[in-house]
């Protein structure tokens, strides 16, 4: 037992050059790991005569939280430097200036969706949605789109594939928001058709549409809105009232021309383009194409189960990130899409 003292001095030595706390352990095992010197100690105990077991086990315990307390000491020691070289590591700066919030804003394109559907709102026109994955049906079919189309060729149609990587049956990404017009019709007459006089439908549809185009122009995707009118009596009179009032108002100037050429789009017959002519600003005198119309074909009606012998509507198709170009000055689609800051702050 004459050793202790020696014990205690050469664990506090060792553990004084410890700056790993893994080695510190590691050291720690030589003096109170079960094969340690202390615990060795303990274990010769049993072979004492009862007298000397007593006072050679007071001052092995002695020993023993004296080298536990040399070891905790320098345990804290670690963690005190560790720390203090970490604060030293990510020291912070305080006189530089602070980072101010950013204040976002609405796409300009989000901020035309919600005007246009402000502005027919204000006319009765109510808000409708609908899937973008659609079917072959309702994109094509229900709009009397035959199946020879363009349209439904993979060249300008998304299709989707199934997980073998062949073709889905008939299922693709929305080419128009024509589906929307279809969806509700049908599900109004579902509702209304039994009654004598079916209610107006009013509606416009707005949202992502999906084409194969890309340029400075076209987008793969992009937004379209859509609207719909179908009642007694509705005629083109009406389209034409309805477009000229929301063009007027969109722009906030009277002071604009708007013209109606005539077309074709399957789904509506008479059919015309409706451009417009601004009488100032940089695009003074110029026709632009704005939106597409007709009335709607009976052949889309028939398909909803519309009676077109008793009811008549119109439909139009504009684009909302063209009109945005127009009203904000854009002259390149794709800066919509980019998410470049230094373009959007522009809006914010």
């Amino acid at each position: 037992m004459d050793n202790l003292d020696q014990i205690v001095s050469e664990a506090r030595a060792a553990f004084a050059t410890i700056a790993d706390p893994d080695a510190l352990e590691q050291v720690k095992a030589r003096f109170l790991g079960k094969s340690g010197q202390i615990t060795e100690l303990l274990k010769g105990l049993g072979k004492l005569p009862p007298e000397e077991k007593k006072v050679a086990g007071a001052a092995i315990n002695v020993a023993k939280n004296a080298v536990e307390a040399a070891l905790n000491e320098r345990r804290e020691a670690i963690r005190k430097a560790a720390l203090e070289a970490r604060l030293a590591e990510e020291a912070l700066d305080v006189t530089l200036p602070g980072r101010a919030e950013v204040r976002g804003g609405l796409h300009p394109v989000t901020r035309t969706l919600e005007r246009i559907e402000s502005l027919f709102g204000s006319i009765g026109f109510d808000v409708a949605d609908g899937p973008e994955i659609e079917e072959d049906f309702f994109n094509f079919t229900a709009m009397n789109t035959p199946e020879d189309h363009p349209a439904r060729s993979m060249h300008d149609t998304f299709y989707l594939q199934n997980p073998d990587g062949t073709v889905a049956d008939k299922v693709l990404l929305r080419t128009h928001t024509s589906p929307i017009q279809a969806r509700y019709m049908k599900a109004h007459v579902e509702r209304y058709g039994q009654l004598e006089n079916m209610p107006e439908i009013r509606i416009i549809a707005p949202g992502r549409v999906y084409r194969v185009d890309s340029d400075a122009t076209h987008s793969p995707m992009f937004h379209q809105v859509e609207g719909l009118w179908v009642g007694e009596g509705v005629s083109f009179a009406d389209l034409k009232g309805v477009i000229a009032d929301f063009l007027r108002s969109f722009f906030e100037s009277d002071d604009l021309k708007v013209r109606f050429r005539p077309s074709f789009f399957p789904f509506t017959e008479p059919s015309a383009e409706i451009d417009v002519a601004f009488m100032g600003g940089p695009l003074k005198g110029r026709w632009l194409e704005i939106a597409g119309c007709g009335m709607v074909h009976p052949d889309v009606l028939r398909h909803a189960g519309i009676d077109p012998e008793k009811y008549t509507g119109f439909a139009f198709g504009m684009g909302p990130d063209r009109l945005t170009m127009l009203r904000y000055g854009v002259n390149d689609l794709r800066l919509f899409f980019e998410g470049d800051l230094r373009f959007l702050r522009q809006f914010a």
